[in-house]
């Protein structure tokens, strides 16, 4: 508190408080305060100088930062200043044995004394902020669109800077009732329609969209008008990634991908979610992938007692594991390198430390590459799942959650065909168990390890082409924070042996996204970069599906949430055909794996026929692997 300014601060409200004083004996007695009165107003200064100062250092009045002052600290002012002018009031009386003296004095000695000292800040405040907006000129002149909360937050965070980047000139908002008022001394001069215009004539250089909440299309029109009239835009994050709805300077980011698609805020409920993590033991598999690694930090949030990692892969179970210890330093974290295949090391794992809730991520998900590795993908995807399912139930841990995917449903490659025999025997087990076993399907997440965009981000930076697999392909995509958060909120919800299909909205084609990431390049498709078309790759299909045929869908509690009603199938058969696909897999014999698969998948119906132990794809793409001899034979039979 002893600070040269704040000193100054102290003695300067001394004079208030006096001045308050004086101003209410003479406004009591009509400026002329009569001498018998005299001796009154030198008691009430002695006191109020003593006492209201003293009241003033005890309530932390000046541990505030008046620069940044806000109502609730002008609340604080208010009750201070009536705290200590009722001390004073008292004291007051006290010393002159109770005898009548006006009151009125003290009332409005209280009014009075709020009135100069918020009147103080406020002066301060004003003329320093105007300092700033005078320094600030200098930035690139900027438009931002959104006056509501978010735009009204950041107008004022951008004042606040000393040497703020932008010279914010006007705002844009589509609110008629808005249109021709100021915001924080800045006006709303249109509507987003007027875009363009309000850009040519206002000689703007930069825009900010701050609307987090918009959806993707009303964001693509913005984002339009800018590309047009050649500015820079920015935007700020989405709602669900604003911290305690803080919104700073250091928030604006280039428009992105995920930022056009659109997706709706996740509601989550989060006394659900944390009545089954809050204090738990969690183990998560894959915990060093993107999806895993992501349900690691929201794990974390709900505070369980211990986070238990397992991966096979020591870099990035590292990376997550330094970064979940510094997060949140009061959570135990257990990071182990553990192969899901290795069925005893996950069984001793689970003894040693008896999970309570096992979230199931790790898999292998690259549909090409399982192509080329049908069998490694059939004893991660299925055993592994099998392995770590079989050491949730066996160890008695209260919830069990795998992830599954899209390509589960009516799978025409191998790793759709493992992740849909995986979810069979996830359902047929759990009807033995009082694990409550749930699984979790879901579309194509952006910016996961493999996934499309990082692809052609990559294609971009280096000059194009950038390619993709058929003009007419079109994909489910939610980002990677929703579908985490709506796999917490799954795990929660429903009985045993369940299904849940995360709401993965509207599908979307591939090459839009191309398109729509070499433009927020700040390029021309077509022009600057190339787009060509390779052909659908080993095992893909044109469209992803969500559900199996005989599934029924059902409403659950959560909007983007639904419940497939189970096929049951029976444990003694499952058994059976996952022990001669063990087998085949642990012989790498393709044939009879491929051909197991599909008595445990029946809806599975792989793209390609077969030459020995390799599918026709795998040498169609790779033809330099195999001899001359038989890649004529592959050639007559794919011409028969």
């Amino acid at each position: 508190m002893l600070t040269k300014r704040r000193i100054l601060v102290f003695f300067f409200d001394l004079l208030l408080i006096s001045a308050a004083l004086c101003f209410s004996f003479l406004l009591r007695f009509d400026f002329s305060v009569p001498p018998a009165e005299v001796e009154l107003f030198t008691e009430c200064l002695i006191v109020v100088l003593i006492v209201k100062p003293l009241v003033f250092i005890a309530t932390g009045f000046y541990l505030n930062i008046w620069r940044y002052a806000s109502l609730q600290d002008a609340i604080e002012m208010f009750k201070g200043v009536m705290f200590s002018s009722i001390l004073a009031v008292f004291t007051v009386f006290y010393l002159r044995q109770f005898a009548p003296v006006p009151r009125s004095i003290f009332l409005m000695d209280a009014i009075l004394l709020f009135t100069f000292l918020a009147g103080s800040r406020l002066i301060w405040r004003l003329c320093r902020e105007n300092y700033r907006i005078g320094n600030s000129c200098e930035g690139p002149r900027t438009l931002i669109v959104g006056a509501g909360e978010a735009g009204s937050m950041l107008l004022k965070e951008i004042r606040r800077l000393p040497h703020s980047a932008y010279n914010v000139v006007g705002l844009i908002d589509d609110d008629l009732e808005k249109r021709g008022l100021k915001l924080h001394g800045v006006p709303v001069l249109g509507g987003t329609k007027q875009l363009s215009s309000l850009i040519r004539s206002n000689e703007i250089e930069d825009v900010i969209i701050a609307m987090p909440s918009v959806d993707g299309k009303a964001l693509r029109q913005v984002v339009d008008f800018c590309k047009n009239e050649n500015v820079t835009f920015r935007t700020l994050p989405s709602i669900s990634n604003l911290i305690n709805g803080k919104i700073t300077v250091s928030q604006i980011k280039k428009v992105d991908i995920e930022d056009l698609l659109g997706r709706d805020q996740v509601m989550l409920d989060r006394d659900l979610i944390g009545s089954y993590l809050a204090g738990k033991r969690v183990l998560v598999t894959g915990a060093g992938g993107s999806i895993g690694s992501e349900i690691c930090r929201q794990v974390a949030l709900f505070q369980p007692e211990k986070l238990i990692l397992i991966d096979q892969s020591e870099t990035p179970l590292y990376e997550i594991e330094k970064e979940l210890t510094a997060r949140f330093p009061e959570i135990k974290f257990l990071p182990l390198t553990v192969d899901v295949r290795d069925r005893e090391k996950v069984h001793c794992t689970f003894e040693q430390f008896q999970p309570q809730v096992v979230f199931h991520a790790a898999a292998y998900k690259h549909v090409p590459m399982m192509e080329y590795n049908p069998a490694q993908a059939v004893l991660n995807n299925v055993f592994g799942s099998k392995n770590v399912v079989d050491a949730s139930c066996q160890c008695k841990a209260e919830n069990f959650v795998m992830i599954s995917t899209d390509k589960a449903v009516n799978p025409t490659n191998v790793m759709g065909a493992t992740k849909r025999a995986a979810e069979i025997y996830v359902q047929s087990v759990s009807r033995y168990f009082k694990t409550k076993c749930t699984t979790v399907r879901f579309g194509n997440v952006l910016g996961s390890n493999g996934s499309v965009i990082p692809l052609f981000k990559d294609q971009i930076a280096a000059g194009g082409p950038v390619t993709v697999t058929d003009k007419r392909v079109i994909r489910y995509f939610m980002t990677i924070p929703e579908a985490t958060q709506l796999v917490l909120q799954a795990g929660g919800m429903g009985s045993n042996s369940e299904i849940l299909v995360l709401d993965m909205g509207d599908p979307v084609r591939i090459l839009d996204l191309a398109e729509e990431l070499i433009r927020l390049s700040g390029l021309t498709p077509y022009e600057d970069i190339d787009i060509i078309f390779t052909g659908l790759r080993p095992g893909e299909k044109l469209f992803e599906e969500l559900l199996v045929e005989g599934e029924g869908v059902l409403a659950t509690a959560h909007e983007k949430i639904r419940v497939l009603a189970p096929v049951h199938v029976s444990m003694e058969s499952v058994q059976q055909e996952l022990d001669l696909l063990y087998n085949s897999a642990r012989a790498e014999n393709v044939s009879d794996l491929i051909v197991s698969l599909k008595r445990l998948v029946p809806e599975f119906k792989p793209s390609y026929h077969f030459n020995g132990d390799a599918p026709l794809s795998f040498q169609r793409v790779r033809p330099d692997l195999f001899p001359v001899e038989e890649r004529k034979v592959i050639q007559l039979q794919k011409r028969a």
